[in-house]
């Protein structure tokens, strides 16, 4: 099998991932936290461990503001619907995942106000549009940094500098860029960070993470046990125990931990230079293909991780179809949880197929793809 899904999760993993997940499973698969024995001991320095490197990672002084969750959606409902209160203001764009807009759009029921700028065909779209929509009330921006769709991305830093000087907060969907690109938080203003740890941080499912650069008030979504104060029947008040009630995913955090660590070791400039030369030599592949249309910014430097297609008179789900089947390539083909966005590139009608490449793809799957493609648009 040729794996180019790596933007729905990246496999495969870090081979000491998979080692450590099965060391916690086996040797220390206690309750962290919750107990003096040595098994929980080692599970909870674990814990802080991953919290130091992932605050390495994304350059913030505080590990205990590294939340620890269970994939991006967590981490955004936790981030979105923690800051806003009725009669505050968001503004996000067309290109964001279901994750973000979805809250964004249920917050309405409780006097939330959004705006929803539009952005170019290509996904972009710069600060100072998004600044226009600033009113009064606006309490947050939420943005991804590269689009899952068209592979986009987004000038985060620009954002931030705008969002810091008219005082709103900024909260980055960085769920196709972290472990890829470089996202220092202090140098770029970003408030809020929600990833998924199972993507381009080379973890396992069912880990994400948010993280808090900001004082601002977030409440918490939900409340239980924490392992700390047990005889407070009211959830703690700080970090990261006010926002992570019940038992860790120990064994996944254990495996997350490996991954960053395998990132800060190889260094995110390193993994997207492999990475763009491949998608680089994908594009150059299938350019001249004239049943091909290509979606998203024609500049590589503007694109990360992801290409999508779509192949004339065959439907996106019978191309995927074909190219597993047939040529063992995996893609994903649809709407892939962004409607918004493929309304924007002009694809809500018949959908697309997205090839997204990770740290593992070799040159070869990349010829194999352009090859694929080829045989099928020779072929109908």
């Amino acid at each position: 099998m040729i794996y180019l899904d790596n933007a729905a999760t990246t496999y495969p993993k870090p081979e000491t991932v998979y080692d450590e997940v099965m060391r916690a499973m086996k040797e220390y698969g206690a309750n962290p936290g919750r107990g003096s024995h040595a098994m929980a001991i080692e599970g909870a320095r674990v814990i802080y461990e991953t919290r130091e490197n992932l605050a390495k990672l994304f350059n913030i002084d505080d590990p205990m503001r590294v939340i620890l969750t269970f994939n991006a959606t967590d981490s955004l409902n936790q981030g979105i619907k923690g800051v806003l209160n009725p009669g505050d203001h968001v503004i996000t764009t067309t290109m964001e995942h279901n994750s973000v807009l979805r809250p964004i759009k249920e917050l309405e029921k409780y006097g939330i106000e959004n705006t929803i700028v539009h952005s170019n065909s290509d996904g972009s779209i710069n600060a100072e549009k998004l600044e226009k929509a600033i009113r009064i009330n606006t309490k947050l921006i939420v943005t991804t940094h590269v689009s899952n769709l068209s592979g986009t991305i987004l000038p985060i830093e620009n954002i931030g500098n705008m969002c810091k000087r008219r005082n709103v907060l900024y909260m980055l969907d960085a769920s196709q860029s972290a472990g890829v690109l470089d996202i220092d938080m202090k140098k770029y203003n970003i408030d809020l960070l929600a990833a998924p740890g199972h993507k381009g941080l080379l973890g396992p499912q069912g880990t994400g993470i948010l993280i808090i650069n900001c004082d601002d008030e977030i409440k918490h979504l939900k409340e239980g046990g924490t392992g700390s104060e047990s005889s407070n029947i009211y959830q703690p008040d700080f970090y990261p125990d006010k926002l992570e009630a019940g038992t860790h995913n120990l064994p996944g955090i254990a495996g997350l931990n490996e991954g960053v660590k395998y990132i800060l070791n190889k260094g995110t400039k390193s993994i997207y230079s492999h990475e763009k030369k491949l998608l680089e030599e994908f594009i150059k592949g299938i350019r001249n293909i004239s049943k091909i249309k290509i979606y998203g910014p024609e500049d590589i430097e503007q694109r990360c991780g992801v290409v999508s297609v779509n192949l004339e008179s065959v439907d996106s789900s019978e191309l995927a179809f074909m190219l597993d089947t047939e040529y063992g390539i995996a893609v994903r083909p649809g709407l892939h949880c962004a409607p918004l966005a493929h309304k924007t590139i002009g694809t809500e009608n018949i959908g697309a197929v997205r090839f997204s490449v990770g740290p593992f793809n070799e040159m070869t799957d990349i010829k194999a793809a352009v090859n694929a493609l080829k045989e099928i648009a020779e072929n109908n």
